[in-house]
C-alpha cells in the first residue's frame, strides 16, 4: 500500500468512528492497533484514555498532540475524489491523521523519539491533555488544529466561563423598584462597556477581551425575583484568568459572580524557534506562502504549552470555519500536502538524516 493510500486509510478510519467527547474508547482502540500496524515502536492507551504511539527510543521527545474526540452530532460520511465529508474531518481528526501519517514516514535520530497523542475530551474539559501535561515531557510540541496547510498557529485565547446571579424581593409591577432582571442587565452592560474600553486601542482580536452572553433566565419564584445568566469570556494574553475574574467581579458588587468551569489562560507561542523555522522552510518548499495565525478559540495548546515550557506551534489542514458545522469536510489534496509539510519539518528537526 502506498503512502497516500495509507494516509487516506488513517483519515477515513478515524472519521468512521463517531467519537463525541466521553465516547472515544472505540476509536482509541482502533488507532492504537492502526499505529502498531504502521510500524510504531510502541502504541498504547494511557490512563486518561488517550491513544499514544511512539517511534524511536531516544531521550529527547518530539510530541505531536492531536485530539480524537469531536463535538456531538453525527454526520453522513462520504468520500469522493476531492473531499471527505463527516464529523471530525476538520476538527480535528484531519490533523491527527496527518500526524500519524507523517510520523510513520519519519525515522528519528538515535537521540530522539517521536510521540503521537490522540487526546480525549478536548471539546469538553481537556482531561486528556491535562493528563498528558503531567504524565509526559516534550522538547517541542506540535498541536493539531485546522489552520490550512500553509499557515502556522502561534496563539489561542483563554477562556473564563462564569455565571452571574441576582436575587431580589418580589415587587409590584407598578412600583418603581429596579427589578432583578433590570439590575442584571445593568451589570451586563458594565461588563460590555469595560471590555469595549479595554479593547479600544487593540485592533487585533487576539489581544482583546471578548465577552458574550450565552444564556439568560429571569422571573419570579417562591423566594422572589431572580436573574441568572451564563457569560463566556475569551481572554487575551495579558493577565491571568483570576485577575480578569476579580476585575469583572468589581463591576457587579451586589450580584453573585462565580466561575462555572476551570478557566484556561491564553497562550502565545514564541516565533523564533527551530520548529517554526522548520515549518516556514517546509511550506515554502511546497510552493506555499506561509502565514502566522492567532486564533480567538482555545485549544489543548493552552494546557500543555504552559506545563512543558518548550517550543510549540499549532498545525493542521482544513478550514476552521467548518468546525462544529453540519457541512464539515476536508480537501484530500490539502490533507496530503499537509502530511508532506509536516514530514519535511520533522525530518529537519529530528531525522537520522538531518
Amino acid at each position: 500500500m502506498g503512502i497516500n493510500a495509507e494516509s487516506l486509510q488513517t483519515l477515513e478510519g478515524l472519521v468512521r468512528h463517531y467519537s463525541p467527547s466521553g465516547e472515544e474508547a472505540a476509536v482509541v482502540s482502533w488507532l492504537v492497533e492502526h499505529m502498531r500496524a504502521l510500524g510504531f515502536t510502541t502504541a498504547f492507551r494511557d490512563q486518561a484514555g488517550n491513544a499514544v504511539g511512539v517511534i524511536g527510543t531516544g531521550a529527547k521527545n518530539a510530541v505531536l498532540l492531536g485530539h480524537i474526540d469531536t463535538v456531538r452530532g453525527e454526520l453522513p460520511i462520504r468520500v469522493d475524489d476531492e473531499r471527505i465529508y463527516g464529523r471530525g474531518t476538520v476538527d480535528a481528526k484531519g490533523s491527527l491523521a496527518c500526524f500519524v501519517s507523517a510520523a510513520a514516514a519519519v525515522t528519528p535520530a538515535p537521540d530522539w523519539r517521536l510521540t503521537v497523542i490522540g487526546a480525549v475530551d478536548e471539546e469538553r474539559g481537556s482531561s486528556g491533555a491535562r493528563y498528558a501535561a503531567d504524565a509526559y515531557q516534550a522538547d517541542f510540541v506540535i498541536v493539531g488544529e485546522p489552520n490550512r496547510w500553509d499557515r502556522i498557529g502561534l496563539g489561542y485565547k483563554g477562556t473564563l466561563p462564569m455565571k452571574l446571579s441576582l436575587r431580589r424581593p418580589a415587587s409590584h409591577t407598578a412600583s418603581a423598584v429596579v427589578t432583578a432582571a433590570e439590575e442584571w442587565v445593568q451589570n451586563w452592560n458594565n461588563f460590555h462597556q469595560f471590555a469595549a474600553e479595554y479593547n479600544a486601542d487593540k485592533p487585533k482580536l487576539f489581544d482583546q477581551l471578548l465577552v458574550s452572553l450565552r444564556s439568560l433566565q429571569a422571573g419570579e419564584d417562591q423566594e422572589g425575583q431572580f436573574a441568572i445568566g451564563e457569560i463566556g469570556c475569551r481572554l487575551p494574553p495579558e493577565g491571568t484568568p483570576g485577575e480578569w475574574f476579580d476585575r469583572l467581579r468589581e463591576l457587579a458588587p451586589l450580584a453573585e459572580l462565580e466561575m462555572t468551569a476551570v478557566p484556561i489562560p491564553a497562550w502565545r507561542c514564541e516565533k523564533n524557534t527551530a520548529p517554526v523555522r522548520a515549518f516556514l522552510k517546509a511550506i515554502r518548499a511546497h510552493e506555499g506562502t506561509p502565514a502566522f495565525v492567532y486564533k480567538t478559540g482555545t485549544a489543548d495548546l493552552n494546557i500543555v504549552a504552559p506545563a512543558w515550557r518548550c517550543p510549540a506551534l499549532v498545525y493542521g489542514p482544513g478550514d476552521s470555519a467548518l468546525d462544529h458545522t453540519d457541512g464539515e469536510y476536508l480537501e484530500i489534496a490539502e490533507y496530503l500536502k499537509a502530511i508532506e509539510v509536516l514530514k519535511d519539518a520533522l525530518n529537519q528537526l529530528i531525522s537520522a538524516g538531518s
